[in-house]
């Protein structure tokens, strides 16, 4: 799966002018952005330890060298991180051949949750576990087991665009996520297997992974058009789920006597009580 250290400078290196950076700009430029003796020069590196930086051979670079660098090129905090997986991998972990877990505690703290829609994200954004009115938010369980992913079902599945009235956002959020996921588990084959699937089947997809976005999935707003329930306007919070490595625990919610939470309990009155749905 293609995701080298050197197709992310590149692609950050083409967002920077050279004068917002103090460097002159004349002449013409055969590429956009800043080139790499610059990005040497202003991190106070050799132009061919730079070069090699790029080339994937910058496994010795030290936490100095890199920080600089993630200071030229304006990195974030997150990509900044993802700056360091790249340019010195981690060991291959073991690929997950089978299912991905869920503890029988987090399966029971999604049905004492019955009030919030919740659920559980895992590697690749697989969703492994739900409660009674996350399936009712979502229609987790009306989805075949290997074909429930957030991602597969945001490309691929056509009643995403009117589920989400704002797809764009939620598309470009989805693949930098992934991007994350692909830069710590490099020789993941389910992982490449799915980036593969999708950029095969959706142009969109192709367009924002080679734009090596990254971003974590923390919190934010999610608009939803909900096919009984009509408009939703939910705010999420992701936790992470501490022990079980690359689980993420999902919530959405409404603020108590708005539009949304008087939906979500007309959804929750069609609900009945009972454990958590999740995958098998």
């Amino acid at each position: 799966m293609e995701n080298t250290v050197g197709d992310f400078l590149r692609s950050r290196r083409a967002r920077i002018q050279p004068e917002e950076v103090g460097l002159p700009s004349h002449g013409r430029r055969r590429v956009r952005g800043l080139r790499r003796e610059e990005v040497a020069q202003l991190a106070g590196v050799s132009v061919d330890y730079y070069i090699r930086l790029e080339q994937g051979r910058g496994a010795g670079a030290s936490d100095a060298v890199l920080a600089a660098v993630a200071r030229v090129l304006r990195l974030d905090e997150v990509e900044a991180a993802h700056l360091h997986v790249l340019a010195r991998p981690p060991r291959p972990a073991a690929a997950v051949r089978g299912g991905q877990q869920v503890r029988e505690g987090t399966r029971l703290l999604l049905d004492l949750m019955a009030g919030v829609p919740a659920f559980v994200l895992g590697r690749r954004m697989d969703v492994l576990a739900w409660n009674a009115l996350g399936d009712a938010v979502q229609g987790f369980s009306a989805v075949p087991p290997e074909q429930r992913n957030a991602a597969r079902y945001a490309f691929l599945d056509p009643a995403a665009r009117e589920f989400y009235p704002q797809w764009d956002a939620v598309a470009a959020e989805t693949v930098a996520y992934l991007r994350l996921d692909a830069g710590r588990y490099p020789e993941d084959p389910r992982l490449a297997a799915l980036v593969g699937e999708l950029s095969v089947r959706s142009e969109e997809f192709r367009r924002l992974w080679a734009d090596h976005q990254v971003k974590q999935k923390t919190h934010g707003v999610k608009l939803i058009h909900h096919p009984l329930a009509g408009e939703l306007d939910f705010g999420y919070e992701t936790l992470a789920v501490n022990g079980s490595a690359d689980q993420l625990l999902v919530t959405y919610t409404a603020p108590p006597g708005s539009p949304t939470a008087q939906k979500l309990a007309m959804l929750a009155s069609w609900t009945a009580p009972g454990a958590p749905v999740a995958a098998e």
